[in-house]
């Protein structure tokens, strides 16, 4: 039976009223029963999109959404909500079509153009999207999402004080933001400045969910009463990452180390696996912080005792492929019996270095703040040996000093 328009009134504000107390599981079967007696009413059908976003259900939010934009074609919300519908569901180009009659309708709102270099970034045309975030910059200089976004554009060219200079503004109104001054201290270290980085970098222990973290409380480098536990902030033990990172940087502190099983005779330090009791630390600090609790420099971290294996195969622990007529062995078991190693910044090779085995570490253009990225003899390994990994005449030349 259809609903008089008394009815849909009632039913209209009884929504409303859920939905502004924050209820939109309550209020979003009320607006759609409106939206449906109404299917021409842009604001209906707003209402309803807007209910759905709240609840998540974008799928089911693009209908009404569309509907309310094309009924509604001269006001802003339907447009801009309607794109960011459209973002979440990967339709960018779509978005962005919204998002371009909405800036037309107001053309001073710096959201827009912020949503606007969003959408353009997820196509790919950086250019563009740099721009419509310069012109959001233009309206509100300290607009944080827009400084963010256009710093990542300006550290992916090279351009690093650039970068820092819209991260540095945008932590003047937000001095506390801790994906920010994480993004600060990364493009730092990316450029060696250990000392101002390091202090940055911590702000990832301050992001929840995101990082392994053991109930003791953070060591900050002070004289301990009882035992201190060091561990891989990976939430995997057994991840590369985590193995890789305990390889390079359990040194220099007198500790026990939490690591994989698999890499427990590898030190001289006592080691746990995780999950085992932590009853008697009277503290713990993450791998990737002892750099600046111990006062590391990059260029001369704490030294591992040097080995002098021997053997007579060639280890390969890249992704890419050896060269033709190579032969090689890619068995991590078997590095002991390697005479060279060739690999990737991962566990296998870091394995090889602290071993003693000449290992030569192929670096990709966004290496590892930790390792630098100019090729030559590394500080971390007395073995190790850095070249760039599009640099195949020194690797061939390495291969074939190695004999």
């Amino acid at each position: 039976m259809a609903l008089s328009d008394l009815q849909l009134q009632a039913l209209a504000r009884d929504a409303i009223q859920r939905a502004a107390a924050g209820d939109f599981a309550a209020a979003e079967p009320l607006l759609a029963q409106v939206a449906e007696a109404r299917p021409n009413s842009g604001q209906a059908q707003h209402l309803l999109g807007q209910a759905r976003l709240k609840l998540g259900r974008f799928a089911e939010a693009r209908e009404p959404l569309e509907r309310a934009a094309k009924f509604m074609p001269k006001e802003v919300g339907p447009q801009v909500n309607f794109a960011g519908c459209l973002s979440v569901l990967g339709e960018h180009e779509a978005a962005l079509a919204a998002l371009d009659r909405a800036r037309q309708l107001r053309p001073d709102d710096a959201a827009i153009h912020h949503n606007r270099g969003r959408a353009l970034e997820a196509l790919g045309r950086l250019d563009q999207a740099e721009r419509a975030y310069d012109a959001a910059l233009a309206i509100d200089h300290r607009l944080q999402p827009s400084l963010s976004a256009r710093a990542t554009l300006l550290a992916k060219r090279g351009e690093w004080m650039g970068a820092l200079a819209d991260l540095d503004m945008a932590l003047t109104s937000q001095p506390n933001d801790a994906p920010l001054r994480l993004r600060r201290g990364e493009l730092l270290l990316r450029q060696g400045d250990w000392l101002r980085g390091l202090p940055d970098h911590e702000a990832r222990l301050e992001i929840a969910g995101q990082r392994y973290a053991p109930d003791l409380p953070r060591w900050q480098g002070e004289p301990l009463a009882g035992r201190l536990l060091i561990y891989p902030e990976q939430l995997d033990i057994e991840s590369d990452a985590a193995r890789r990172d305990t390889l390079l940087l359990a040194r220099g502190v007198e500790a026990t180390i939490q690591c994989s099983a698999q890499l427990a005779g590898e030190f001289d330090d006592p080691t746990i696996r995780r999950g085992d009791p932590i009853d008697g630390f009277a503290a713990a600090a993450a791998l990737r912080s002892l750099p600046l609790l111990l006062d590391w420099t990059r260029e001369a971290p704490p030294a591992v005792p040097a080995k002098t294996p021997s053997g007579n195969l060639v280890g390969w622990f890249s992704a890419t492929d050896p060269p033709a007529g190579l032969t090689v062995d890619r068995d991590p078991a078997r590095i002991a019996r390697c005479r060279l190693v060739i690999g990737s910044d991962n566990w296998p090779t870091h394995l090889a270095a602290r071993r003693g085995v000449p290992t030569v570490m192929l670096l990709p253009p966004d290496a590892d703040w930790l390792l630098g990225n100019q090729p030559g003899k590394s500080p971390w390994y007395p073995a190790l040996e850095l070249i760039r990994e599009d640099d195949h005449a020194a690797l061939a030349a390495r291969l074939a000093a190695s004999g």
